[in-house]
């Protein structure tokens, strides 16, 4: 079951197209993936889906019907565009943006000294906005996205301003949030979290889409049949049709290599003509990234 579809939006500024006829089919309890290079029309997009503009043409579904106003307080929305208040109290201000979102001044108190503790927070609780770093100030910004518990999640770059740990520590929100059945929409140019955390993406380039499906599945579909080994020996000098090599290191007997296939050789074949001269230690094959597609699609699409 999709929980959210966007079809065939259009969305036009002056002369300028944004968006020409995107669909998006973002399906229930999943983390998807909204990709796409600058100004490629990935805002425009999670703008009418918060119904922060309308568009042109086209119409979105939630849960199987027709968007409407109220449907915002079922959404928590994180913008690239942070909007803090910097004079306010940490505490007052997330208690005053979960009052937005429709929880009761008892509720909001509740959760926000739950948040507040789960981040390890609750010491900042009486300082100002501004006295924070980008990165404490995102995790406020996080909290106030999730305090309402909506069914589904938009997060525009979530990664911005964190280090190393903080963003371990939102990947790991992130997958607890889809352990209970929401549904997360993540626009990111992180393709590494990409491949870690989605299922399924769709990428805009020029106001279109151009690919979309399954991460999994995707990577397969553009694999190059490049292949990563260990033999043992003291050096490798078999020659093949069936193969090109692409590098090799030798250490402490054991020759690593890359190879890729040719495209008239099966995997088989492969490691069958390598298996009878030497003892294969490891074989894999070697996957192309997201970050590599990203580019060979972005980059055929502009020429």
């Amino acid at each position: 079951m999709y929980y959210l579809e966007a079809q065939d939006i259009v969305k036009q500024y002056g002369n300028h197209t944004a968006l020409n006829g995107v669909s998006v089919q973002v399906p229930k309890g999943c983390i998807y993936g909204l990709l796409g290079p600058n100004g490629a029309g990935k805002s425009s997009l999670i703008r009418i889906i918060n119904r922060i503009t309308a568009p042109d043409e086209g119409k979105v579904f939630l849960n199987g019907k027709e968007s409407t106003a109220e449907d915002v307080f079922n959404i928590g929305y994180l913008p690239e565009e942070r909007g803090l208040y910097k004079k306010m109290k940490i505490g007052e201000h997330i208690i005053f943006l979960a009052k937005l979102r429709g929880l009761s001044n008892e509720e909001a108190h509740q959760k926000t000294q739950y948040w507040l503790k789960k981040f390890d927070i609750l010491s900042w609780e009486n300082k100002k906005v501004e006295e924070l770093s980008k990165g404490m100030q995102q995790k406020i910004q996080f909290i106030a996205t999730v305090i309402h518990e909506p069914d589904l999640y938009i997060l525009d770059e979530p990664f911005s301003g964190f280090d190393p740990v903080n963003a371990e520590l939102l990947k790991n929100e992130l997958l607890e949030l889809k352990a209970k059945g929401k549904t997360i929409i993540l626009s990111t140019h992180n393709m590494e979290s990409v491949e870690e955390l989605c299922d399924e993406i769709t990428l805009i380039n020029k106001s279109r889409v151009v690919l979309f499906g399954n991460v999994k599945e995707i990577r397969a579909r553009y694999r190059k049949y490049i292949f990563k080994l260990q033999v043992a020996a003291d050096s490798f000098d078999l020659e093949s049709p069936h193969f090109s090599i692409l590098s090799q290191n030798t250490a402490n007997n054991v020759v690593e290599l890359r190879i890729q296939r040719a495209d008239d050789a099966s995997n088989s074949e492969l490691i069958q003509e390598i298996a009878r001269q030497y003892e294969v230690l490891t074989f894999e094959e070697e996957l192309p990234s997201m970050n590599d597609i990203f580019i060979q699609i972005v980059s055929q699409k502009e020429q």
